[in-house]
């Protein structure tokens, strides 16, 4: 469920420390015999394997946005807000009902032109996650309790596609290389969730491809400060508000 990978530079300098040494002439001298690996070893083995999924998580959900076009397939040329309120009648190719918003977000989002001050979508940000060379769309709305709602959308055959949908109360949304990162608190003391959303070409939409519980770091708000990139811009590391 949480896999760590671990850097090949790393790994290559393990693997270096465990063949050589120093001798006492300064030359290379080694250090025995590499452990071999040790295969997982399975349990309850009679157990029949699960075929299906007990509950639709609405992973890799898309949705085409109606009535939005994309000119020249820049998304820098749509209106925020537009995407948002046409994204109240898109319609998912699976019905998992987990893209779905409070009646109150609802309210607040159509009505976002005539009271822009309660208007629950924030600045949008534009950022290649699909590793083609043009941005996507992403976009956050606020939601009652400190909860914010992720989507991020594709150019897609001269429209909008939803490739991402997700919500929880974040304590703050990244970029790293590719991937969408949020940040979540966790009931532990001094842990947090931290999930990292990822392109899947197949799926042709952005996955959960990690979800782990960390020690959350220390606080720092200078850095954040540092990191952060301007909204509507193409910059990289965080994005947690407007």
């Amino acid at each position: 469920m949480r896999p760590v990978r671990v850097p090949a530079v790393a790994s290559a300098v393990a693997a270096l420390a465990l063949v050589s040494g120093c001798g006492s002439a300064g030359g290379p001298e080694s250090a025995g015999e590499a452990p071999s690996a040790v295969e997982p070893a399975r349990l309850w083995p009679d157990l029949p394997p699960a075929s299906a999924a007990p509950y639709d998580y609405g992973e890799g959900e898309t949705a085409r946005i109606p009535g939005i076009t994309v000119p020249g397939g820049d998304v820098r040329w749509l209106d925020p807000v537009a995407v948002a309120q046409a994204g109240l009648k898109a319609k998912t190719d699976r019905d998992s009902g987990l893209d779905e918003l409070p009646d109150g977000t609802v309210r607040q989002i159509r009505a976002c032109r005539s009271a822009p001050d309660d208007c629950p979508v924030l600045n949008p940000y534009y950022f290649d996650l699909t590793g083609d060379g043009r941005d996507e769309l992403v976009l956050g709305i606020r939601m009652p309790g400190r909860q914010l709602a992720v989507r991020a959308y594709l150019a897609d055959r001269g429209g909008l596609t939803r490739i991402m949908s997700t919500s929880d109360a974040v304590i703050s949304v990244e970029l790293a290389g590719r991937d969408l990162v949020l940040r979540a608190p966790s009931a532990i003391s001094g842990y947090e969730y931290r999930t990292a959303w990822s392109w899947d070409a197949r799926q042709r939409a952005m996955l959960a491809t990690r979800d782990e519980i960390l020690r959350a770091p220390e606080r720092r708000k200078d850095a954040d400060r540092d990191r952060t990139p301007s909204p509507s811009g193409s910059g990289s590391p965080s994005a947690d508000g407007r």
